[in-house]
């Protein structure tokens, strides 16, 4: 395995993706080893779109959610242990039935999280700012507050995300 990582990043990355191609296309080869191939470019613009049309979720506001948990790196690791993307942790997104580490179950799952919190507070006047806030500490954690926690990671997570959304709804 080593070797065609080591062939791989010297001959380039057409033949990465070559080799990624070839060993993702045999069934013998475990989930944990296909994460460790090179990976084909991945653009998070177009996940975010299908996501977010997916699941009735606007787009403006998974791109802030992304931004603001992984300034769109899909390769992502929190010191805390989430992963990707939308910086999901594997628990969630095994929960959501999905594989934090690939970039399309990442977006796909955070996504529907995304509309999950949102049709939670909807009733609320501050409903999108709970989900914000659900987002980054929990649901429980919100509910038990009746708001936004009073923890400064979390605060300055929500008035960041509000700072995106705002930026990318005007376009």
């Amino acid at each position: 395995m080593k070797f065609c990582t080591i062939t791989a990043l010297i001959l380039g990355s057409a033949l990465a993706a070559d080799l990624s191609l070839f060993f993702e296309a045999r069934m013998d080869v475990a989930p944990a080893i296909r994460r460790l191939l090179p990976r084909p470019f991945v653009d998070p613009t177009a996940l975010i779109h299908a996501a977010a049309e997916r699941y009735k979720v606007p787009e403006a506001f998974v791109r802030s959610i992304v931004a603001a948990e992984s300034n769109f790196n899909p390769s992502a690791i929190s010191p805390k242990g989430a992963i990707g993307l939308m910086q999901l942790m594997p628990e969630t997104a095994r929960e959501l039935g999905a594989d934090a580490a690939v970039p399309e179950e990442n977006v796909d799952a955070g996504a529907r999280y995304l509309r999950f919190l949102m049709t939670r507070y909807q009733k609320y006047r501050n409903g999108m700012t709970r989900a914000i806030a659900a987002y980054n500490a929990g649901p429980g954690v919100v509910d038990r507050f009746r708001g936004v926690p009073p923890y400064p990671e979390t605060r300055q997570y929500v008035a960041r995300v509000i700072t995106f959304l705002k930026r990318y709804q005007r376009g």
